[in-house]
């Protein structure tokens, strides 16, 4: 006979109770898919990105010359940039092998230098890329780059200023990057298309309490770092 009736309690296994079986659940990370947040009023929202404001934040829209196209929201805080592009992605395949190639190979064109980490998301990208200064003489300009696969969409950040060697400066940074919703849209789109961008409708606003609101730019010519990538 296969089964058996246990004659005494001592060999049966212990029972856990449901509280003690019911591990505490932890704590989502963002960025988030706006399907999984319930209330975005407080957020900034520029279409397929919204952004939560915090206290001294500068937010400019950069524009890709060649078609007049918003392709990024770029934030400043406290002397450190992020900068923020979404694009449509599959379920069951990420993004950002292709683009950290692309990333690598485009700086390396440049002569520029490039290291990897382990971050937050997984491999993350340090660069140094050649850059000439104000007053004419050779350069560089150190970026973080930061790649995030959510729900059928990927957000690529980079990030600059005084984020890369501050551990204060990137914790302020990084928590702003935690707070960004994406709003990836029902329409049909291939893998790696831009997710489009928009003003803000309450972009030319000037609340009572100014100093705690972000100043908000009209679209503008961005960054030479949105040709990286």
């Amino acid at each position: 006979m296969i089964f058996k009736r246990k004659k005494s309690k001592e060999h049966e296994a212990p029972v856990e109770s449901s509280e003690a079986a019911a591990a505490p659940a932890e704590p989502k990370i963002g960025p988030f898919d706006i399907k999984d947040v319930e209330d975005t009023t407080e957020y900034l929202d520029f279409g397929s990105i919204l952004i939560r404001p915090v206290s001294g934040l500068k937010v400019r829209m950069d524009v890709e010359e060649s078609n007049k196209r918003v392709i990024a929201v770029s934030l400043e805080i406290a002397e450190s940039r992020i900068q923020l592009m979404a694009f449509s992605s599959s379920k069951s395949e990420s993004l950002w092998p292709g683009i950290k190639d692309k990333i690598k190979s485009d700086i390396g064109a440049q002569n520029g230098e490039i290291f990897t980490r382990e971050g937050q998301y997984g491999e993350e990208l340090l660069a140094k890329v050649p850059q000439q200064l104000p007053d004419g003489r050779a350069g560089h300009v150190a970026l973080r780059f930061v790649g995030v696969d959510g729900s059928r969409w990927f957000l690529r950040a980079v990030i600059g200023g005084k984020a890369i060697a501050d551990e204060e400066a990137a914790g302020v940074v990084d928590a702003i990057l935690r707070d960004v919703i994406v709003n990836r849209g029902d329409k049909p789109l291939p893998p790696a298309e831009l997710l489009p961008l928009n003003v803000p409708a309450n972009a030319q606003t000037r609340p009572a309490q100014e100093e705690a609101q972000p100043e908000i730019k009209r679209p503008e010519r961005g960054p030479e770092i949105t040709q990286i990538g």
